[in-house]
């Protein structure tokens, strides 16, 4: 069962045509009576315009934060407000990209809405992206229009700055910071239209935004999804697992730049008619359960690693209000699930997901949850254990997941494609055992990709950053099992001749990466070899680093 077709709204094809070829597409299926759409769908209309002309929400909060919080027609005025700004003072057409970089906040909200209703393609970036991994995004996405919060224009200057595509910006929060030789869209905004924006009448399957992702080759990937492929994630996993309330208020950890962050922190909120909380500082443990405890949060989504760290403040404080805790992003042991509940009474919602599916497909809720398992399969979505041939395995065997459903992988212009989807089904990079009574219970990731308190980072990306030292003439960057963070970092390095692998040079070399990726990819472990294990054709084996991290 598929959608109908129907026209595309979008006269910029850049991303349509680098979609991959049709025989590379993974198996979409809409199988379920909520998952039947109509051809020409704007998921920000149906989400925020029907919530106040149809559903009654108009007073509800739904942005909230310790300055101001907005209503559902409040949200839906800003959008429109901004729309008009992007469609009439920068002419932007539908299909245009528009890079969107802030820490989570309500105007990063409004702006990520905005762009989508008005038939724009969404690029949100990471707040802890330097220079160059900004830089790649841009030489790939080709944006036309970058939103930035005035704090963070310094990377980005410089990635423009630095590179072939010429990108003009608007920044918001001017009143907290300087943003000279840019447009200030705060004043944009007060000067704008204030008529209602009548949504883009996009086809279902035009798309809403590419979500960048970390590759294990050090090259970015940009998964690409749909108004649809939003809209049939908000009728698996909330409707069927989460189950989240109007009453319910949302907070959390993960970036709206990533797709966990994207739907549990947004989407999913719009969808349930819930509000969700943004913070005016990054959260550390402590303060995010003061602030969960202060403002009445009674959904919280961040990884294991941080709820691990939250825990003992958790039991210290308490959170009354507080009634469903997520997690994803890396692993969750058992004890650290056991630790939450020792604290909060809470039993956590574990789920697997994956940027290229846009969220979770694997998870199990309360009396359904069952030790050591991330859960069974979510309604709307079908997944199996196989081996390399693509077999089923027979229960309780270890092999690679495979999953379809009402969204999948389609990278742009990525010929990592045919990794990812192989006769349909898409293949996340993760190896599991299925038990007889259909839970699925991970083992560790089948590819190089490492995963370390809930952030994907790509061993090839951190190794061509130490190389650019002078001191390293090699290096292999695994990851090592770490009971606090899941995975830590280690580089094993060969020096180049009169350089001393002391304390001194490992800050140093440490340093050198901070100082060029984000912060949470530097290794937090190097060691000093005199060489690297090499096959006979000289590549480099990494399964021996990862074999030698996990042995130390």
């Amino acid at each position: 069962m598929s959608v109908a077709p129907a026209r595309s709204a979008q006269t910029d094809r850049y991303v349509h045509d680098r979609l991959p070829p049709l025989d590379q597409w993974p198996q979409l299926v809409y199988d379920l009576p909520e998952l039947q759409f109509p051809p020409q769908l704007n998921l920000v209309q149906r989400l925020l315009d029907d919530a106040v002309a149809h559903k009654g929400w108009g007073n509800h909060p739904l942005l909230r934060s310790d300055e101001r919080t907005l209503t559902y027609q409040q949200t839906l005025d800003a959008v429109d407000r901004l729309a008009h700004v992007l469609t009439r003072h920068y002419g932007l057409q539908p299909g245009n990209r528009v890079l969107l970089r802030g820490g989570n906040s309500v105007s990063l909200a409004i702006a990520w809405l905005a762009v989508v209703k008005a038939g724009l393609i969404a690029v949100a970036t990471m707040p802890l992206l330097r220079a160059k991994e900004l830089g790649d995004i841009i030489v790939k996405a080709k944006p036309s229009l970058a939103l930035c919060d005035a704090r963070l224009l310094g990377d980005l200057d410089r990635a423009i700055a630095e590179g072939p595509h010429p990108l003009r910006v608007a920044a918001f929060h001017t009143g907290v910071a300087h943003a000279a030789g840019h447009d200030d869209l705060d004043v944009l905004l007060s000067r704008g239209e204030t008529t209602p924006f009548p949504a883009c009448p996009t086809a279902a399957t035009d798309i809403a935004l590419l979500a960048f992702t970390s590759g294990t080759t050090g090259q970015p990937k940009a998964a690409v999804h749909t108004h649809l492929d939003v809209l049939a994630a908000c009728e698996t996993w909330p409707r069927h697992v989460l189950q989240l309330r109007s009453a319910d208020i949302v907070a959390g950890s993960p970036p709206l730049a990533f797709t966990f962050g994207l739907g549990g922190l947004l989407i999913f909120t719009l969808w349930a008619g819930a509000s969700v909380y943004f913070p005016s500082v990054p959260y550390t443990p402590e303060v995010m359960v003061q602030t969960m405890a202060r403002v009445g949060v009674t959904v919280c989504y961040t990884a294991p690693t941080f709820y691990r760290q939250m825990a003992p403040f958790a039991k210290q404080h308490g959170l009354p209000s507080l009634r469903l805790s997520v997690s994803a992003g890396e692993g969750l042991p058992d004890a650290t699930r056991l630790l939450w509940k020792d604290a909060t009474g809470i039993e956590m919602i574990d789920g697997i997901g994956a940027t290229e599916m846009f969220h979770i497909f694997i998870s199990s809720a309360g009396a359904d949850v069952r030790r050591g398992a991330i859960g069974k399969v979510v309604p709307g979505y079908q997944a199996k254990v196989v081996d390399e041939s693509g077999q089923e395995v027979p229960r309780g065997t270890i092999g690679k997941l495979a999953v379809i459903g009402p969204t999948g992988c389609r990278y742009m212009d990525d010929p990592r494609q045919t990794q990812y989807v192989r006769r349909g089904w898409n293949y996340p990079g993760d190896a599991f055992m299925q038990d007889e009574d259909g839970y699925f219970f991970y083992q560790t990731r089948t590819d190089d990709m490492i995963i370390t308190a809930g952030y994907n980072v790509g061993g090839p990306e951190v190794e061509d950053t130490l190389l650019k030292h002078p001191a390293v003439a090699e290096c292999g960057v695994v990851g090592k099992p770490d009971p606090e963070r899941g995975m830590i970092i280690k580089a094993y390095c060969v020096l180049r001749p009169g350089h001393v692998g002391d304390a001194a040079l490992v800050k140093a070399l440490q340093d050198h990466v901070k100082h060029t990726l984000a912060p949470y990819k530097y290794p937090r472990e190097i060691e000093f070899l005199a060489a690297l294990p090499r096959t006979e054709t000289g590549k480099l084996q990494r399964y021996v680093l990862r074999q030698r991290a996990a042995s130390t």
